[in-house]
């Protein structure tokens, strides 16, 4: 009974102090001149998000991620004694791990430059075991003088280009027909009238190359030089009128080393010897990207080509070429070359939209003969494709969005250059609808 007293006491002496330091607002004279200005905070954070809940129906197995939640592709047949397509069985599920939030930080200038940072999670997980955990998409911090930017931490990749990509329901994003990953970074971008130039330099954690060891980073890291992109690009907006014109081009550039040592078997005994060594495998790519919006309608497209698309979620990797010493287990490598391309139409209502995606690429195989072996996603589908509407209701901060998808994988005989031949399409029917709520 004291303790509860004297607690009442202090809070009302507490609330007693705080009005006695309130001025009276009758006695108070509204003199602007006299009123000190009112002062943004020095530091801040704002954040945003959304709920979502995804119901999910396949119409057969499917290459995918997190439960079937990100899909890639359809399964190959795969038959059974009788002949019978196991992999002919429909699936569903409901996941709501897409589920996110942000948090957009500002602070002072400082070295002559505005200061910004941003973070984003979300409960996607970064392997399937960790399915529903907390992890990390975004975080970077930003200076931005008049004409230059400056950004350090992780983002988009390059090769994807937020401002022009696909605006599917499915988390895919269009993957593996649009470079789907997010990298640390340093990324400097200058700004010349309606052109910009953009520089970057990329390392890799959750989208990451494979290799003998599967897949890793390591690969990248073990390089030394990170993976480095340059991107020109041309842009043109008129709110007043509701348009816009985009376009722009990149080139990339990077170099795993996929073993740092080889273990040869020594006959007759069985011992074994180990050599060191340094072998890369080096990659050149590029995409293109172009978008135009009018008052009502939206057009997007975009197209990739790389040696080694692994570690974008798309078709491609690398494969072992031949071997170069036998003795001591030295081999060279060849890159599985492949490209895509896609576009989308969309219209521009705040209410209603509807949309259309539709998206083809290839598998390129080696520009030799290969022994293997492989390191690689999809070598034996000759080409994809996927077709995709939809219809998006919005009211306040909720939405609600269906969408059907359908991809095609297109599976072979992998031949000696890499090249898949005799190939049998397969596809899968997704119905895919979306429950958001922003915030």
């Amino acid at each position: 009974m004291k303790k509860t007293f004297t607690l009442i006491s202090i809070l009302c002496l507490i609330a007693f102090a705080m009005q006695a330091q309130t001025p009276d607002p009758k006695s108070t004279v509204k003199d602007e001149k006299s009123q000190p200005s009112e002062k943004k905070p020095l530091f801040g954070i704002v954040f945003s998000g959304f709920v979502k809940t995804d119901f999910i129906f396949d119409s057969r197995q499917t290459v995918n991620a997190r439960e079937g939640h990100f899909l890639l592709f359809p399964e190959n047949v795969k038959e059974d004694a009788e002949g019978a397509d196991i992999n002919a069985k429909a699936n569903f599920n409901i996941l709501s791990i897409q589920t996110r939030l942000a948090g957009s930080i500002f602070g002072p200038d400082a070295l002559g430059a505005k200061t910004s940072a941003y973070f984003e999670a979300e409960f996607f997980g970064n392997i399937n075991p960790n399915i529903n955990t907390f992890r990390l998409r975004h975080a970077w911090v930003k200076l931005n003088w008049p004409k230059t930017e400056l950004m350090l931490g992780q983002w988009w990749h390059p090769m994807f280009v937020p401002e022009c990509s696909p605006g599917t329901v499915s988390f895919n994003t269009g993957a593996p027909f649009v470079v789907f990953s997010r990298n640390p970074q340093l990324r400097l971008t200058r700004q010349f009238g309606k052109f910009k130039i953009q520089f970057s330099a990329l390392e890799q954690i959750d989208f990451v190359s494979t290799g003998p060891d599967g897949i890793s980073s390591k690969y990248l890291r073990n390089s030394v030089l990170p993976e480095l992109n340059l991107l020109l690009q041309y842009g043109v907006s008129n709110p007043a009128r509701k348009t816009e014109f985009l376009i722009g081009a990149s080139v990339n550039y990077f170099m795993l080393t996929p073993r740092l040592q080889t273990k040869v078997i020594l006959s007759p005994a069985y011992d074994t010897a180990i050599y060191k060594t340094t072998t890369t495998s080096k990659s050149m790519g590029g995409s293109f990207f172009v978008k135009v919006k009018i008052p009502v309608i939206t057009m997007k497209a975009g197209a990739v080509y790389g040696d080694d698309n692994y570690a974008y979620t798309m078709l491609g990797g690398y494969v072992v070429k031949s071997t170069i010493d036998t003795a001591k287990g030295f081999v060279d490598y060849a890159n599985l070359r492949s490209w895509a391309a896609w576009g989308e139409i969309h219209t521009n209502g705040t209410r209603w939209q509807t949309g259309l995606f539709g998206s083809f690429g290839q598998n390129l195989g080696a520009t030799s003969d290969v022994i293997g072996p492989y390191y690689a996603r999809g070598n034996n589908i000759a080409y994809a494709y996927r077709i995709s509407p939809r219809l998006i209701f919005n009211v306040q901060k909720l939405r609600f969005a269906g969408e059907i998808e359908y991809t095609v994988a297109a599976y072979g005989t992998v031949n000696k250059n890499a090249t898949v031949s005799n190939a049998k399409e397969v596809g899968n029917f997704r119905v895919l609808f979306g429950a958001y709520y922003f915030f």
